[in-house]
């Protein structure tokens, strides 16, 4: 009888300090508070915001705001101090094709992002080659005949320059070619989701964006034979993709830093971030 009052009492008491410990942790994300501020990418912005909700509904008395603008403006805002988090496309810590670095910045790896060529429903081609792109946006290809389509002007809309995803399209789609503007037949855009309106209203137009913008108003098209899934980008067969980073002045603090670390969760990189069609860091090797 002892013996059964002692592992009893033993068994609660694992119980009570099991629960005290799930109550300790909960009470101490509830207790965060405080505002975030995030500028940056708008490659990787359907991400943040969601990761922004999920994290909020978490942890009540902290408030996010997140914005998209292009890459180079989440650095730019971190090193203005009007950005606690700059959502980038690159590590901007290091000096990368037409930008330099940005001093004491640190760069917290979030995500994997494929990039997409997408052109309008009308256009016929469903597989361009890098040649074939280089030559497209260097204006030295203006017909769509000259790569297996109909008789018509190509249509060449780009995004603008600090973009993240033309950054990465023109290191590893056109193999670092060039995108030259031309007086015609060619448009600049200043986020994926202008992008991708300009592509799907525009006939017979090309243009890029990442993975999770691609839908029914647009086509996406293979790349060296290779379709752009996200399975092609574990596997190694699919190119044109990079890690997408929220840069921090420092290491990161306080809320922000539990934001990060919830992003970087396997919970929200094997849920949300999978729905999306982005790709957990993990998967990568």
């Amino acid at each position: 009888m002892k013996l059964f009052k002692k592992i009893t009492f033993t068994a609660l008491a694992a119980v009570f300090a099991v629960t005290a410990s799930f109550a300790g942790a909960a009470s101490a994300a509830g207790s965060l508070s405080g505002k975030i501020t995030i500028n940056g990418s708008t490659a990787l912005l359907p991400l943040t915001l969601q990761a922004a909700k999920e994290f909020q509904r978490l942890n009540p008395k902290v408030r996010i705001a997140a914005s998209g603008k292009g890459s180079v403006t989440g650095p730019q805002a971190v090193k203005k101090g009007i950005a606690d988090i700059g959502a980038c496309d690159w590590d901007a810590s290091i000096d990368v094709p037409g930008f330099k670095a940005f001093s004491g910045q640190v760069a917290n790896k979030v995500a994997v992002i494929p990039f997409a060529t997408i052109v309008n429903k009308n256009v016929g081609v469903d597989n361009l080659t890098t040649e074939q792109l280089r030559g497209i946006y260097s204006g030295k290809i203006t017909n769509w005949k000259q790569v297996g389509g109909a008789d018509a002007d190509i249509v060449v809309i780009t995004r603008a320059f600090g973009s993240g995803t033309r950054v990465n399209y023109q290191a590893k789609a056109l193999a670092g070619g060039d995108i030259v503007k031309k007086e015609k037949n060619y448009k600049e855009t200043g986020s994926s989701g202008d992008m991708k309106t300009a592509v799907a209203t525009t006939p017979n137009a090309i243009g890029y964006i990442d993975l999770v913008y691609v839908s029914g108003d647009v086509k996406a098209v293979k790349h060296n034979g290779v379709a752009p899934t996200t399975q092609n980008v574990i596997n190694g067969s699919y190119k044109v993709w990079a890690y997408g980073y929220y840069m921090t002045k420092g290491q990161p603090t306080g809320a922000v830093k539990a934001f990060i670390d919830y992003v970087q969760s396997k919970k929200f990189q094997q849920g949300s971030l999978k729905k999306l069609k982005f790709i957990p860091i993990s998967a990568m090797k």
